[in-house]
């Protein structure tokens, strides 16, 4: 049978899922440029753009095993409906604040007060969101859906950082969050229209809750290509992002203002957008665990790179590799983790990978922040983009069975 690109396209609830996921995604790329060039603009302080992603790892962390094990047991449309809700008061209350505090030092306080709450909802939305994706697609869609959805997210992060820099630089910061404010309403709507699918089948002995959480922790660590994936991206990201550090390369580096942190910050999913148009074509079912660790090796090298770079248009091919490069690692990730996790653990194992992937963002925008200030802003990605590179190295001799996966050989055994 011939390979259909927009398979997973075909279905209703998928469609909404994935404008409610673009939607969702253009929003908070739009808050992150705003948010992050507001702070820097009032401290000037690296170490402040790293206190952003502190302040909404730590409770997406704590939230997101609750999340997982809520995913379990209930129906999981609700939960997410509830989330976006919960965070499209909270750009209402950033849009509030541009218009009563505007450029005021003393609103900082109260932005990171907002980007704490939007942690704990974002740990509760995404079990429930990767959870209830496995109830709409068909298994075979698997890796198509993955694809899509890495489509939808990247291309959304190509427009949301632009708009939101061009809608900051041109119209304003109350307005910017506005623009904010209504993706993320648009988002919850569209996710009303997707079938309230019933909650999965619960285990005939109910666990207490701690040890629920604890068996989808001892699953990844069981599952060598769950957490070999997991832990590859937990570290590239972790070590070799310079996202957060991105307003002051725009700023002392490489002399462009808000417009130009927009290019900046949507550079890496204009790379991830030709490579996910690519895997569409060409899905990476053979030697899968190979293109994975050269995939992970190329974003690490791209990072040094970059930080080596003084010229925009450089800067900016080097940041579009490297998303090109990360694509790869998202959908071979997201196939993994959809192929080998049963129904009833799904919100737990998205959980775990929340914890990992989701707040390693955060909690790496942190480390960067850290690092500038102690090593300098070139030698700190210098150092990440290395480290990625040696954690490659020992993923490839201590994980075999990820080195040697076939995403292709995991359909046939599952057919």
């Amino acid at each position: 049978m011939s390979h259909d690109p927009a398979a997973a396209l075909r279905l209703p609830d998928y469609r909404f899922f994935l404008l409610a996921r673009i939607s969702f995604t253009l929003a908070m790329q739009i808050q992150a440029v705003v948010v992050g060039w507001q702070i820097y603009e009032l401290t000037k302080d690296p170490l402040a753009l790293g206190l952003i992603g502190l302040t909404e790892a730590v409770p997406a962390l704590t939230m997101a095993p609750f999340g997982g094990h809520f995913a379990d047991r209930h129906r999981r449309k609700p939960i997410v409906l509830g989330a976006l809700i919960f965070l499209f008061f909270a750009s209402l209350t950033l849009t509030t604040l541009a218009v009563t505090l505007g450029s005021d030092p003393q609103s900082v306080p109260y932005l990171y007060g907002v980007i704490f709450f939007t942690g704990l909802a974002r740990g509760l939305l995404s079990p429930a969101f990767v959870a209830l994706l496995a109830q709409i697609m068909p298994r075979e869609l698997y890796a198509n859906a993955a694809t899509w959805n890495s489509v939808g997210w990247q291309g959304a992060s190509v427009i949301g950082p632009a708009v939101g820099g061009f809608v900051y630089g041109f119209f304003g910061l109350a307005e910017a969050y506005a623009l904010d404010a209504t993706l993320v309403g648009l988002a919850a709507c569209s996710f009303f229209f997707v079938t309230n699918r019933p909650a999965p089948d619960r285990p005939q002995i109910a666990e207490p809750m701690l040890q629920s959480l604890s068996v989808g922790v001892r699953y990844v660590f069981k599952k060598q290509e769950i957490l070999g994936a997991i832990s590859l991206d937990l570290f590239a990201v972790l070590f070799g992002g310079a996202v957060a550090l991105l307003p002051v390369f725009a700023k002392e580096v490489l002399s462009v203002g808000p417009e130009g942190l927009g290019l900046l910050r949507m550079a890496p999913a204009v790379g991830a957008v030709v490579m996910a148009v690519i895997l569409m074509l060409r899905p990476p079912m053979r030697h899968s665990g190979w293109v994975l660790l050269y995939s992970v090796a190329g974003f690490g090298a791209c990072m040094i790179l970059f930080a080596l770079s003084t010229n925009f248009y450089f800067s900016l091919f080097m940041l579009a590799l490297s998303g090109a490069f990360d694509n790869v690692s998202v959908v071979i990730r997201s196939t993994i983790l959809q192929s080998l996790t049963p129904d009833h653990m799904r919100g737990r194992v998205a959980a775990v990978n929340t914890m990992f992937i989701g707040s390693s963002n955060e909690i790496g925008a942190f480390e960067s922040g850290v690092a500038a200030r102690l090593l300098g802003l070139v030698p700190s990605v210098i150092f990440g983009g290395t480290m990625t590179l040696l954690v490659v190295v020992t993923t490839a001799l201590r994980a075999p069975r990820l080195r040697d996966l076939h995403l292709g050989d995991l359909e046939k055994n599952q057919a």
